[in-house]
């Protein structure tokens, strides 16, 4: 029996192989860390665009998402809600909002084109989160199909868009808005991303090609003419006829009264 044999049998051997096993490892990583070439690449999260994101963030938006994001009394953590949902919601013009108990209404943005990609940056890189598009890279006029796509959106979007997407009034004083006018990367990032009362559309749900369907439909009924004149809102041939009728006929009701009243 040699000596390495008993030496295995004593009880302190075994702590003693961990430790100089832990420090071989240890040693060797560190050497290969050192090696020219062997640093690991910097994180995104350090990136020009995304420290300028951060900045931004901290001057117009921590006051209500928190400082790092997370959320607060009165507005939503953005951690994981991806590119795509600050692209929207502020190429938009709806965020920043000085009072967040009222829906956000599409106006003016604040921020140009370069901080919003700073801020969506900075966002998509605390967590995973859906990406933000370029309307140049959504091929809604060669793969979309305008047919469907009106199938589409009257089978999941009519019922608060309104069947000609001319907006209408939702529950608790809230609304959706006429999606006339709105460029189609927008209304593919609210697909995805589902903002404010919306529901968001996986792509098991509506395909990437039939969410380009559905925004050539909407290009195809935002530049469709009024043939019969005033549009009323599009709500239908119905109602329009029947505040027409209604009009009128008071509008007659009342001129006849003024010349019976006129003629004693």
């Amino acid at each position: 029996m040699n000596k390495f044999t008993q030496f295995r049998r004593r009880k302190i051997a075994g702590p003693i192989l961990v430790v100089a096993a832990l420090f071989t490892i240890g040693t060797a990583f560190g050497i290969a860390s050192a090696l020219p070439g062997a640093q690991p690449a910097p994180s995104s999260s350090t990136s020009p665009l995304v420290s300028q994101g951060k900045a931004i963030f901290l001057r117009g938006c921590s006051s209500c998402h928190g400082l790092n994001a997370e959320g607060g009394a009165i507005a939503p953590s953005l951690i994981g809600v991806g590119a795509a949902a600050v692209d929207f919601q502020v190429g938009t013009g709806r965020m920043p909002m000085a009072d967040m108990s009222q829906q956000a209404m599409r106006k003016k943005p604040v921020y140009n084109a370069d901080e919003t990609a700073a801020l969506a940056a900075y966002v998509a890189s605390l967590a995973p989160g859906p990406a933000s598009v370029t309307s140049e890279n959504l091929n809604w006029q060669r793969d979309g199909n305008i047919a469907q796509g009106g199938q589409l959106f009257r089978t999941n979007c009519a019922m608060c868009h309104n069947f000609a997407g001319q907006g209408g009034a939702l529950t608790n004083g809230k609304y959706a808005p006429s999606l006339m006018g709105v460029e189609p990367k927008y209304v593919y990032e609210a697909l995805i991303t589902g903002p404010q009362s919306m529901p968001k559309f996986s792509d098991t749900t509506i395909t990437p090609q039939e969410k380009l369907s559905l925004i050539a439909w909407l290009q195809s009924a935002n530049h469709e003419q009024n043939l019969g004149g005033a549009s009323l809102g599009r709500v239908g041939p119905v109602t329009e006829g029947l505040l027409v009728w209604t009009l009128g006929l008071g509008l007659l009701i009342g001129v006849a009264v003024w010349l019976a009243m006129k003629a004693r």
